[in-house]
């Protein structure tokens, strides 16, 4: 993978990753024959790479893994997830450009600042 900060998920390794995260964790469901799926890539990397630190990003073959995807009710790709606490916070279905992707993340990432502000706050 081209980008370190992107972790490879699969049907196995996908509970301890995404929905035992401590960070919000957004999940790219994506196949190798996708059209969309290979023109959002690019995106997806640099949202890694803006929001490292602040938001996981991963990526799932669902060729390869087909419970996971069946699981959350992936019917159509490039689909994209974002956990927070284990759960399902937002969905995004289809090819976006990056603004849609990033008010989907501020939403999640500004809740986690604040609560992380006033967490510290309490604890002064």
């Amino acid at each position: 993978m081209a980008v370190e900060s992107i972790v490879e998920l699969n049907d196995a390794n996908f509970d301890q990753e995404v929905l035992n995260s401590e960070q919000p964790v957004l999940v790219d469901f994506w196949a190798a024959w996708c059209g969309p799926c290979k023109a959002l890539a690019p995106t997806v990397h640099e949202i890694a790479a803006q929001y490292a630190g602040k938001v996981k990003v991963a990526k799932m073959d669902v060729d390869r893994n087909q419970a996971t995807p069946m699981r959350y009710g992936i019917r159509g790709i490039p689909a994209l997830l974002l956990f927070k606490g284990g759960k399902v916070a937002d969905q995004i279905v289809g090819y976006v450009p990056k603004d849609i992707i990033e008010r989907s993340l501020a939403k999640v990432v500004s809740v986690e600042t604040a609560a992380n502000a006033a967490t510290a706050a309490a604890t002064k």
